[in-house]
């Protein structure tokens, strides 16, 4: 497989983040690179990453410009983008070995497996998993990975509020349609959990309508109940 680099992207992420990226030892000890890019935290996470990554690097907040600061510095051929309250499967090194392995693909991502208090939780990992797979559109939750040439080829992540990884995705699927790998990252469901399941489904199915629509990403930000520019 290509050299790898995984690019984490935080913002207040103190709380599990050590216990987090303990888990990724493993990747370190077979030659992946581990950056993390702080938006500018006002906790402890730069300090509790440290210890655990081989570069923690800062940047202007917003998950898209991090994890262009991420791919400026990373050495790998492979980028691989992975939010800060997800956790990768423990054969990912595998699946990303068989995934490149005869030289063809580009891009893709993991399915999805959301860890939370609602009972519906899984049938929402399920349907984002269904979507992505008709679609060719990827979302930050399933640690989408592409090899560096075509991430440069494309321009990297758009600099928008929001829905980086969907217009990222649009970028790429032009060149090549995504392999879409079966073993399950797993994500928080805290903003479901804290939100409220039906509120934050609707406000996601809303959101997403509404960017296809052409709505502006930074409005859409503060819907989200980010302020982009604060």
């Amino acid at each position: 497989m290509p050299s790898l680099s995984i690019i984490l992207p935080m913002l207040n992420e103190h709380s599990g983040l050590a216990a987090r990226l303990e888990r990724l030892a493993p990747l370190r000890g077979q030659g992946v690179e581990l950056i993390a890019v702080d938006g500018g935290s006002s906790d402890a996470s730069m300090a509790a990453a440290l210890p655990f990554v081989d570069l923690v690097l800062t940047s202007p907040r917003g998950r898209g410009k991090q994890m262009n600061r991420g791919a400026t510095e990373a050495r790998g051929d492979v980028l691989l983008f992975l939010h800060a309250d997800s956790i990768l499967p423990t054969d990912a090194l595998t699946a990303l070995d068989a995934a490149f392995a005869d030289g063809t693909e580009i891009w893709g991502r993991f399915d999805v497996e959301i860890q939370g208090r609602h009972p519906l939780l899984p049938m929402v990992a399920r349907l984002m998993n269904w979507r992505s797979r008709l679609t060719g559109i990827c979302t930050g939750d399933q640690a989408m990975f592409v090899r560096r040439d075509a991430f440069e080829a494309v321009g990297g992540f758009p600099d928008i509020a929001l829905m980086e990884d969907i217009a990222l995705s649009k970028r790429l699927k032009a060149l090549k349609a995504p392999v879409c790998l079966p073993q399950k990252v797993i994500t928080s469901g805290r903003k479901w959990d804290e939100q409220g399941f039906f509120k934050t489904v609707l406000l996601m199915w809303t959101l997403r309508a509404r960017f296809w629509l052409g709505a502006h990403p930074d409005d859409l930000a503060r819907a989200y109940g980010y302020r982009p520019h604060d």
